[in-house]
């Protein structure tokens, strides 16, 4: 009997003394963290000392897209340290057709590149999300309809 109500009691103990182990994974950003952006090809700011110039490569239509980012230096030069995020999905269908949140790939001429599936007509979302030594510096959306 003793041992009957020892067992229960040591893995209480156990399961309290035994601490849940920590995310490496920040949460994530609601829809309000993310800034609206102008027209592609415009000059955005990025931070105080950049700005950054995005759009597709080619005029989207159903099936692959490809966003480009090219980030500079408020005298114009290129600069490739950041890390940039995209989430492509369409709001009216929030899910349904999300891409998920992809890094961009650092082309050799240093753009960042990002292929999206425009799977349907209708209005789509990318968000962007752009670090730097493991910060955020800033969040933006650019909302356009195929």
């Amino acid at each position: 009997m003793r041992k009957a109500l020892l067992w229960p009691l040591c893995l209480t103990v156990l399961a309290l003394a035994i601490p849940e182990p920590l995310s490496a994974v920040p949460p994530a950003a609601s829809q309000s963290d993310y800034s609206p952006l102008p027209k592609p090809g415009a000059k955005v700011p990025l931070g105080k000392d950049h700005y950054f110039i995005f759009g597709f490569t080619q005029s989207p239509k159903l099936g692959n897209a490809v966003m480009r980012v090219e980030i500079f230096t408020l005298d114009g030069k290129r600069d490739r340290s950041f890390t940039v995020f995209g989430d492509a999905d369409m709001p009216s269908m929030r899910g349904a057709h999300s891409s998920g949140r992809k890094p961009f790939a650092l082309s050799n001429k240093g753009a960042f590149l990002l292929p999206v599936q425009l799977v349907m007509p209708g209005d789509w979302e990318i968000r962007f999300t752009f670090e730097k030594n493991g910060g955020t510096v800033s969040r933006g959306v650019y909302l356009f309809d195929l």
